[in-house]
């Protein structure tokens, strides 16, 4: 399931100090089990070494067009006919511009501009002062080599090397690997619209206090950047949880149940799956004190009395979209027990087409799970793995379910 393995990546690394970032993207994809070829262009060595690159890659790094460890010395032939993908990072502003007037007097440039257009993807990861990156013709640069063909994976903002903040910062490794799953992953949920609940809620029993459960969120957050890898367009509605929001996912965040249900149901307006993962607090106190609760010397404990939250999955499962079938509703139960026999009682009490059980004290806050899948024809086990993974799983799934019900 993971889209970068066995694909052959060239990674060509032009001048900037973001070549340090190069290093741990290199680690990144081998790990995620592709093959990565480096060419540097000479500005490149001045930031870090071909013999680092060399290390994490375990293979010969190019920078030269003249390389004669190639038998018919052309590098720039061999290195670009047997990518999946070239990835420039950073890409320079100047290095932009050689791409738009396609020049070729150097190795990088020249498989660039060699490489066979229909078949490898060119996709840049800029890395630049936040002036250069402002600066019109940069910006008209960027717009051409897109319009050429190139995919520009975008900047990050914050601190700068040369002490300015600003737009222009490479993305990080781990953003620039999000980039490239989703880059790669079939587009099974292309122009459906997802929304996806994440994490606990917290129910206020004064201003310092509250109840809330041991959800991290994690799970959610992992199926938010599959649907997105997947292709569809994705909004994440998450209780308090610190966790980064997954690239290309519009996020909101809330707090409480009621926060969650008034959010969802806006939002649900737009979409055409909603998939239920945050583990919301069935109660909330009957009245949250406006001042701390204190505790004196008495030894009398302050009584409390609940009201029932209200169920978000079953409010949104019973709403005319869902009801006339244009939103296709995925709930998720977390049991301690029994998981078939009370997530399939969940199912129909809740009249959603698919419910996907797990054991809460299991998962939460773990970066693995195991699910089961239960619909109308019975259960289907996807077995223990990591959360991003069975993230993937699910939204095929889904997807699949989708496809045979149109």
């Amino acid at each position: 399931m993971n889209a970068l393995a066995g694909k052959h990546i060239v990674l060509g690394l032009s001048g900037g100090v973001a070549c340090y970032k190069s290093a741990e993207l290199a680690r990144l994809l081998v790990k995620a089990g592709a093959t990565v070829q480096v060419v540097m262009t000479e500005a490149a060595e001045r930031f870090i070494t071909p013999v680092t690159m060399q290390a994490l890659t375990g293979r010969p790094v190019y920078g030269s067009q003249w390389d004669a460890r190639e038998p018919n010395n052309m590098p720039h032939i061999n290195l670009s006919r047997e990518a999946d993908a070239i990835l420039i990072a950073p890409c320079s502003a100047d290095f932009v511009a050689r791409l738009v007037q396609g020049r070729a007097d150097e190795l990088l440039s020249l498989l660039c501009l060699a490489r066979p257009i229909a078949r490898v993807p060119l996709l840049l990861a800029p890395a630049m002062n936040r002036e250069m990156w402002a600066h019109p013709a940069t910006q008209r640069n960027l717009a051409q080599v897109a319009q050429d063909g190139a995919t520009v994976l975008g900047v990050g903002n914050g601190d700068q090397a040369c002490g300015e903040t600003g737009d222009g910062r490479m993305l990080e490794a781990e953003e620039i690997m999000e980039e490239l799953a989703a880059f790669f992953a079939p587009k099974r949920l292309a122009g459906q619209h997802v929304l996806i609940t994440a994490g606990p809620t917290f129910e206020a029993i004064d201003p310092v206090r509250g109840i809330t459960n041991l959800s991290s969120g994690k799970m959610g957050f992992a199926i938010a950047r599959a649907a997105r890898e997947a292709g569809a367009e994705v909004t994440l509605v998450a209780g308090p949880v610190h966790l980064p929001t997954p690239r290309g996912v519009r996020r909101i965040d809330v707090r409480s149940a009621q926060n969650m249900l008034e959010t969802v149901a806006g939002q649900a307006q737009e979409a055409t799956i909603f998939i239920a993962t945050a583990a919301v607090a069935d109660w909330r106190p009957a009245n949250a004190a406006d001042q701390k609760i204190k505790k004196d010397s008495s030894g009398q404990v302050p009584q409390l009395s609940f009201v029932e939250n209200p169920d978000i999955l079953a409010t949104i499962a019973q709403s005319e979209r869902a009801r006339a079938g244009q939103l296709y509703c995925v709930g998720f139960a977390a049991e301690s027990e029994n998981l078939l026999a009370h997530a399939s009682a969940k199912r129909v009490r809740k009249g959603v087409p698919l419910l996907v059980g797990n054991i809460g004290p299991a998962t939460f806050g773990q970066d693995d799970n195991a699910l089961l899948l239960i619909d109308e024809n019975g259960s289907h086990e996807l077995p223990r793995a990591s959360k991003a993974e069975l993230g993937r799983q699910l939204v095929t799934e889904i997807a699949r379910r989708l496809n045979t019900s149109s």
